[in-house]
Order: C-alpha cells, then structure tokens, then sequence
C-alpha cells in the first residue's frame, strides 16, 4: 500500500478510471503539505465546481443584460422553463419518471411541503418515524408538523436507534420496530444515506414494509443522490427530497429537488400549498384566481426559477447524464474500499476504528471513522499540514467521502497517511 502503488492505480487505463472526470472539476490548492492541490473528502458537504460552470452562469449573467425580462420565454433555455430540462436529468439520477421529479426550493423547504401533502395524522395514527441520528433539520421538520396537528413531539415521533454497542441500524431492527407500533405510525421519514454513518439504507425493502402498516414513506436523500443508483418510481416510494450541493456539485446552498410517486399526481384529496410556479405555464398568466395544478411534481412548486441559482447545477448534471450513475457507482466503491484497506493500518494501531458498514450493499461512498481526538481540531490538522481535508461532526466523527467524479486513489494513499501521522506518529 505505497504511494507508488496508488499512483499506478491511477494511472492504469479503463475499468473504474474510465468514470473520473477529475480534470473537469476546479481541484483548490493545498495550503500545507508537499502536494499541490488539495485532497478533498468534504465532498459530502460542498461538491467541487465543474468547469464548465462559470460560462453557463455567464451565459443566463449575459442574457439578462441584453434581453432582460425576455429571456422568460426565448432563446434555447427560457427562464419559465430553465429547471424542467435539469429535472429531466434529476429523475434518470434517481430512477423515477421525468413528471415524478421538479426542482425546486431547498431541501427542508420541500421537506415542509411533502409534509403538508403526506403526514395527514389521526387520532390513533399520529407518529413519525425518524432515525435517532437523523440530519438535525429533518428533526427540527418533523417536530413542527406534529406539534402543529396537537401532538406532543416527544411522543408522536418515532425514534430509531442503533442496538447498544452499535453505530448503525439494522434493517430487521427497523422492521421489527415499524411493525411492533404499525397501528399509530403515519408517517416514515428516512435518510436513503446516513449523514453521519455514511450507512445506506435498505429504501426498498423499508418503503415496502412501511406501505403494508399503512404509513406514507418518504426519503431524505441529500447524502444519496448523485451517490448511489435508485428506482425511486419502481420502488413505490410516495415522496422524497434532496439538496443538490453535495454529491450532485450545484454550489453553496443550491437548489433542491423532490420527487412524488405518479400514484398521487392526479390525486386532487392530498392537500399542498399551492403557488404561482405551481401552474401550468400554459395558463399561467391568464392570471387565475384558482390554480390550474399541472399533473406532475411541479405542482409543488410555489416561486419562480431562480435561474442564477438553477445555473451551476447543468455542467454536473451533463456529466452525470455523460458517464451514468452505475459506472460512478463502481467507481466510488472502488475508491472507498482502497480507502479502507488503508484505515484499517491505523485501526490496528488502535487509535480510530470504522463506523461505517463495510458491505457494498450498506454503504455509499463516505467512509465514518471514530476518533479518540476532538475531530475539528484533527480537521484542521490535516488540511494545513497535509493539504487533505475532510469534515468532521462532533463530538468524535471524522468523514471522508471518496467522490467518484473527481477524488483519486492517490488522493486516499495522501488521507490515510495524513490521518496515520497526525493520530500514531508514523505515516504507512
């Protein structure tokens, strides 16, 4: 495990190399180390920029100066419609039809509408259910909508946790818990991938079960689009909401995207907040007093496009479109079990051990490691000595997520020698 050996592997033509397109992405510059540019695992929080975003930005920058409010209904890319063509690529992201997906909003902002339209309580069936760990918003989210029906948070919603002495959940524990308390649960909202563990859930066998109790089931995938592969559509799953900042590289506080089931695009009993991006464009400026609801998710959608925002999100999207998600797939597990090869020398030096499942099948591309050091300072360390920087959650979580697009192997030989000096004194 030398770093010879890792440079070869990067080197070597085909099979999982064939999938990076590192040098369509700006790489930051190492600001310590011997190396020149930065070796980032922090890909979980913030996607690198693809090159190609400054002209697409500059293009829509370019249009408003020179066409101005003309550029709602002209050119090759108008603004009323900008985000239909990105949701077109979203839906093939996770494997839904192209009416079943819209972007739209942020993340817990669409959280909050899914809610509204598919946590509908009763007297008896009042309870979410949310993984112990969960993302704090989706905590946060939950917590509201119930408090907001007359129920006490603490009671109607549902937590999971792991068995004691674990670190991840267990799909058979979730099954027993969701049938143990079928009779009160409306609601399921589960991350597909875990912020925290890097866990990958079992979506499809969760959904299915969650559906024979009755419960409406709804994901949280910011961790797992533009991660893993899914058939959203196929697994019957009725909604779900993700942000577009990480994996899928849309920039800081990008757009977010929400999927709904076909089964409910014709339903007019669920109820949604209804607004003026909501509409169908072909009647939208007749100016309605009532909403003319297009058959598909953009009915969720409230405001108009915030074309500057929906901009940077096309140059990744044509890569992912470019390359397809189970070649990236390959490719990041590829990089995440090197990665864990060369943890587990610091794991038998007994200063981390491996939060994250190591089974292909329960797992995304971030590797979770446990340290015995506060993790932000441990941060710090790596980036401005050893130019690598992941991120970490305190108080003992350290992430690292091999993103298949850009990180190399190399890049892992770089973090797991880093991580090994800082905590044992000795690099591989």
């Amino acid at each position: 495990m030398s770093e010879d050996a890792a440079r070869m592997r990067d080197a070597e033509q085909g099979g999982v190399n064939a999938a990076s397109r590192r040098d369509e992405f700006l790489i930051p510059p190492a600001v310590g180390g011997r190396y020149e540019q930065l070796a980032y695992f922090a890909g979980n929080s913030l996607g690198l920029q693809a090159r190609g975003v400054r002209d697409d930005v500059n293009e829509e920058l370019s249009r408003w100066g020179s066409v101005a409010v003309d550029g709602y209904f002209t050119g090759d890319r108008p603004w009323a419609t900008y985000p239909d063509a990105l949701s077109a690529s979203m839906a093939r992201l996770v494997g839904a039809n192209a009416d079943e997906v819209f972007v739209m909003n942020a993340l817990t902002v669409n959280l909050h509408l899914m809610l509204v339209s598919f946590y509908r309580p009763t007297k008896t069936r009042y309870k979410i259910v949310i993984e112990d760990h969960a993302f704090p918003s989706d905590s946060y989210a939950v917590r509201s909508h119930v408090a907001m029906h007359g129920f006490d948070p603490d009671d109607a919603v549902l937590r999971l946790a792991p068995r004691d002495g674990e670190s991840t959940l267990r799909t058979e524990d979730v099954i027993e818990a969701l049938e143990l308390h079928a009779d009160s649960i409306a609601t399921l909202l589960l991350s597909g991938v875990s912020y925290l563990t890097g866990e990958l859930m079992d979506i499809d066998a969760i959904t299915r079960i969650g559906h024979e109790i009755g419960a409406t089931v709804g994901w949280d995938l910011a961790h797992a689009a533009g991660n893993i592969p899914m058939h959203l559509h196929d697994w019957d799953v009725d909604f779900a909401v993700w942000c577009t900042y990480k994996y899928l590289n849309g920039g800081p506080g990008s757009i977010g995207a929400a999927f709904v089931h076909e089964r409910f695009l014709n339903d007019a009993s669920l109820p949604r907040l209804d607004g003026w991006f909501g509409n169908e464009i072909s009647t939208q400026f007749e100016m309605r007093k009532e909403i003319d609801a297009p058959k598909s998710a953009r009915a969720w959608a409230m405001s108009t496009p915030p074309v500057l925002a929906l901009a940077p999100l096309r140059a990744s999207l044509a890569l992912f479109d470019e390359v397809g998600l189970l070649a990236l797939r390959e490719r990041s597990l590829a990089l995440s079990d090197y990665l864990l090869q060369l943890l587990d020398v610091i794991v038998e030096r007994g200063a981390i051990s491996i939060v994250t499942p190591r089974d292909d099948a329960h797992r995304g591309t971030q590797i979770s490691v446990r340290v015995k050091v506060d993790p932000v300072e441990l941060t710090h360390a790596l980036h401005k000595r050893h130019g690598v920087l992941p991120d970490d959650r305190r108080p003992d979580i350290l992430r690292f997520a091999p993103v298949a697009l850009y990180c190399t192997f190399h890049d892992c030989w770089r973090a797991a020698d880093a991580l090994a000096r800082e905590l044992t004194g000795n690099g591989l």
